[in-house]
């Protein structure tokens, strides 16, 4: 579920951060750009795990900041593809039942990949699984047991809104079409599914 990924970039450190050591300042300003974001075709960066290499630092006249090149390894959110994982419930829909991890919520079940005469009930608005006379609800925050399939990256670079492009009153906010990094499941197979069902 977690890797490690080796990154390579320039470091700003501002003057006010001068005063604690390189390597707490650069671990600083690592974790400021890249926790919690999503790197294209890497995954969901959580933390800084350690520094390999870093430059001296060089001065810039016209900002006093150090800039210093830095080899440095990040923990990484990504589940290999036939990965297991375990989250629990967020929301159901017509489309399919919306997984979180606590950290991580863009995890789609889509309907055809739920249990075989799985139906959606439209007054409760959750999935049913009708198994063996039983009927079997995938209600919001049970814990849920699912495989991974697939994963997409999208371009999710914010899109101004056209219609409030030229009204200088109103300030122009971005639209995101898609989350950046998503997660494909299914639950069709034994053990998979709502641990309630299988009592483990």
């Amino acid at each position: 579920m977690f890797i490690l990924s080796v990154f390579k970039d320039t470091v700003k450190t501002v003057p006010q951060n001068f005063r604690k050591s390189k390597n707490d300042a650069l671990a600083d300003e690592i974790n400021k750009k890249y926790a919690n974001k999503v790197v294209h075709g890497v995954g969901l960066c959580i933390s800084l795990h350690d520094i390999l290499e870093a430059s001296e630092g060089f001065i810039h006249h016209s900002d006093g900041c150090s800039y210093i090149k830095v080899k440095f390894r990040l923990v990484v959110f990504r589940p290999f593809l036939g990965e297991v994982i375990t989250g629990k419930i967020r929301s159901c829909s017509a489309e399919g039942v919306s997984v979180s991890l606590g950290f991580f919520d863009d995890i789609l079940i889509p309907s055809a990949l739920l249990q075989e005469s799985t139906e959606f009930d439209q007054n409760e608005q959750v999935w049913v699984w009708r198994f063996d006379g039983n009927e079997l609800f995938m209600d919001v925050d049970e814990t849920i047991r699912l495989r991974v399939i697939d994963e997409m990256f999208v371009d999710a670079t914010p899109i101004p809104d056209a219609k409030n492009k030229h009204n200088s009153s109103n300030p122009v906010e971005p639209k995101l079409l898609e989350p950046p990094y998503s997660l494909l499941c299914s639950i069709q197979e034994d053990g998979l599914g709502l641990i309630s069902w299988w009592g483990s």
